[in-house]
């Protein structure tokens, strides 16, 4: 007895000391990727003339980002690319998605269809860059289909087409979770199947489908060596503005615009966890179909 009562404050103290020592660890992971941002932000207020030379504390930067029409352009081109984007590939990705949960593990289009999906995720952009610029180029020059040669078009085709594979994942890693009797029991109901498919399989990929959306929406935003291959002169996006602007040095403006799509990213993520938690999912059950994102 006095043997196991000594041992016990030892093994307690040993307990305390790993437990000090993981949160110190995870403090310094968040700080080592927080704090790049938080300086990003402070320095949006840097009334200088140059980013890294810290003059004064003001709103000159977003004044002067607003009043600037490329830059202003260039904003509106990612936004409006992202947001096709990610309707493109969620439209798609849903029903690929749907169709892989449902279909036969062992059927042969599933392990080719799978197999390719997988080929985009994994493929380097730049390989994606150089293998898309001289598509669009024979279909849009070539086979005179004028709409491959519109900026925007350009854009959110290949934004798409690197998204979708994500959307189809995530939405078919929650479809496989899905009861079936549920629409049997509607079938049964002689509930028609668009019925079936808009009130019972539809609310049930919806937390998957917002949340493929929003990934689709930030991946086409910070999407910068595809952009850079695929773009026309008049359809220049945000992160390919920023990439030639370092040539002759970052302003403050860059900071001020980034902190506000920084804001929107969070603004949608605020969104889709809303949705989410309308849906009834519990807090788990969000955190691991955010990170399936």
């Amino acid at each position: 007895m006095t043997g196991t009562t000594m041992e016990r404050p030892a093994l307690r103290r040993r307990r305390d000391g790993v437990a000090i020592g993981l949160t110190v660890w995870g403090v310094l992971v968040f700080a080592f990727l927080f704090l790049p941002i938080l300086v990003m932000l402070v320095y949006s207020f840097n009334t200088g003339r140059l980013l890294a030379t810290w003059q004064g504390f003001g709103f000159d930067a977003y004044a002067n980002a607003w009043a600037n029409p490329v830059i202003r352009a260039s904003v509106v081109t990612s936004l409006e690319a992202a947001v096709g984007a990610a309707v493109v590939s969620t439209l798609l990705g849903t029903l690929g998605g749907l169709a892989l949960a449902r279909a036969a593990r062992r059927a042969p289009w599933v392990l080719w269809a799978t197999l390719l999906l997988t080929i985009t995720l994994f493929t380097p952009e730049i390989v994606d860059a150089i293998s898309m610029l001289p598509w669009f180029v024979s279909l849009g020059t070539d086979l005179g289909i004028g709409v491959f040669s519109n900026g925007m078009v350009r854009l959110v085709v290949s934004h798409a087409v690197l998204s979708v594979a994500v959307v189809t994942f995530i939405v078919r890693a929650r479809m496989q979770g899905m009861d079936e009797s549920l629409e049997e029991a509607a079938a049964d109901l002689y509930a028609p199947p668009l019925k079936r498919f808009w009130q019972i399989t539809l609310p049930v990929a919806s937390p998957a489908i917002w949340a493929g959306a929003l990934m689709s929406f930030t991946l086409s935003l910070d999407n910068t060596i595809v952009s850079s291959f695929v773009q026309v002169p008049g359809a220049t996006p945000w992160p390919v503005y920023i990439f030639s602007a370092l040539r002759v040095g970052l302003r403050p403006e860059i900071a001020a615009v980034s902190a506000v799509m920084f804001v929107l990213t969070l603004v949608a993520l605020a969104v889709v966890a809303l949705v989410l938690r309308k849906s009834g999912a519990s807090t788990e059950d969000m955190a691991k179909t955010l990170a399936s994102a």
